[in-house]
């Protein structure tokens, strides 16, 4: 019996071992909020601090500014950007070195000063094609090796872009399918397509009665699926509207954002939902609302409707950054450099602090107890996650940035307007 324990024993040991020594899978960052489009990571031992000459792996030049953020599959990162007039989908390594860059097309258009571009919405990759879409309607599918798969144009095949500060949204991979919501002021489409050909699986118009800018939604489609739910959010045009996967028709919708008998004519939506298991999200605009509606319970209709909303706040809204949702807590990152942590049940302020009184347009992320928060002059700024307030260090690259960050093998990816770094221990 004695040689049946050791040998037991033994077993269990080895076992144990080979769990040490076989390394963790690295998590891929395939999407702009991530792999479940939520802007929260699993990874672990990432930095806290860092410096232009202090925890960076390498840093990249890049030829030319975008808004976009990189997506990161494997050893392969890849991202939109521009050069010169032309804009472009290149690939990267994650040794930093360029593996290939395509072209896509010519005649970039510059706004708000160069803070975006025709090259803002990120791309989105499967491990083995890569998606990128362009404010011009340009959508183009290649291998992760650099090869052509197919490109078709979204603009011309429904309906000239007509926004003020160019198409932003990034396109939704799910299974074999791409989603878009494309909502401006020529057209308020919702489509499917088929990601092998880029042909057209569903189009649903969608309807509102919103009126000038606030028609202009740059906000992306992201998914709800729990338990047996499944649907695709779209936000904008006044209105977080709910759609079936298989067709694209509307389940519910909820307005409730402008304010009775002031209509806001410039109230376009920037920011994009989140959800988790019970509650989406949704912000607005320009100090506006933000609902934390109820999807279990939404049919129809629901801005009326108390019992589709765990609450509402009447502003103090994010205007640019997406929330975030984590452990029962909602992040609010506003715009002007203030988070706001509420309770995801009730609603409730935990906390409000101003945290870095600077210009912020990426969304927050969530890795390894930490908030990390993106300001525009390229401060990172690091939170304790939790219900008690704790900044816990603020990194500055000194390079302007509209891009939010992506996370894998430990290691984080800070995209600004000169430049690609690798930030890791």
């Amino acid at each position: 019996m004695k040689h049946v324990n050791r040998a037991i024993s033994m077993t269990i040991f080895a076992v144990c071992l080979m769990g040490l020594l076989i390394p963790a899978a690295a998590e891929n960052w395939p999407a702009w909020r991530g792999s479940d489009h939520n802007g929260i990571s699993s990874e672990s031992d990432l930095p806290i601090k860092w410096s232009p000459d202090n925890n960076i792996k390498w840093r990249l030049e890049l030829a030319g500014p975008a808004p976009s953020t990189p997506v990161v599959y494997g050893e392969n990162i890849f991202l939109t950007s521009t050069v010169n007039n032309d804009f472009t989908l290149m690939a990267v390594g994650t040794d930093g070195k360029v593996r290939w860059e395509e072209t896509v097309g010519s005649g970039n258009r510059d706004i708000r000063q160069g803070e975006s571009n025709t090259a803002a919405p990120s791309p989105v990759t499967d491990g083995e094609h890569v998606w990128a879409f362009f404010a011009d309607g340009s959508l183009v599918c290649l291998t992760v090796d650099g090869k052509r798969k197919w490109r078709t144009n979204l603009a011309k095949r429904y309906a000239e872009f007509d926004t003020y500060h160019g198409m932003a949204t990034s396109p939704l991979l799910d299974g074999d399918r791409l989603y878009f919501q494309l909502l401006h002021s020529g057209a308020q489409v919702v489509l499917a397509l088929d990601k092998s050909n880029g042909d057209e699986i569903w189009k649903h118009t969608r309807k509102t009665d919103a009126k000038q800018e606030s028609m202009h939604s740059y906000a992306s489609p992201i998914l709800y699926r729990f338990g047996e739910q499944e649907l695709l959010i779209t936000h904008g045009a006044d209105y977080t509207v709910a759609h079936q996967l298989t067709d694209g028709k509307e389940v519910w919708r909820s307005g409730g954002f402008q304010k009775p008998g002031q209509y806001n004519g410039f109230f376009r939506f920037v920011s994009t939902p989140v959800a988790s298991e019970d509650l989406i999200v949704a912000p607005s605009a320009k100090n506006g609302p933000t609902l934390g509606i109820n999807p279990q319970t939404a049919s129809g209709d629901i801005t009326d409707n108390a019992a589709a909303f765990h609450w509402r706040h009447k502003n103090g809204t994010t205007d640019v950054p997406s929330p975030l949702i984590h452990d029962g807590l909602v992040y609010i990152c506003r715009e002007n450099g203030v988070l706001q942590c509420i309770d995801a049940a009730s609603g409730e302020e935990v906390y409000q602090e101003s945290v870095y009184r600077k210009r912020h347009r990426g969304s927050p992320v969530y890795a390894d107890g930490h908030i990390y928060l993106m300001a525009m002059d390229g401060t990172v700024s690091v939170i304790k996650a939790g219900r008690d307030y704790e900044l816990i260090s603020q990194n500055s690259m000194y390079e302007r940035t509209a891009a939010s960050l992506a996370v894998s093998n430990k290691v984080i990816y800070l995209r600004t307007y000169k430049a690609l770094y690798a930030i890791g221990k």
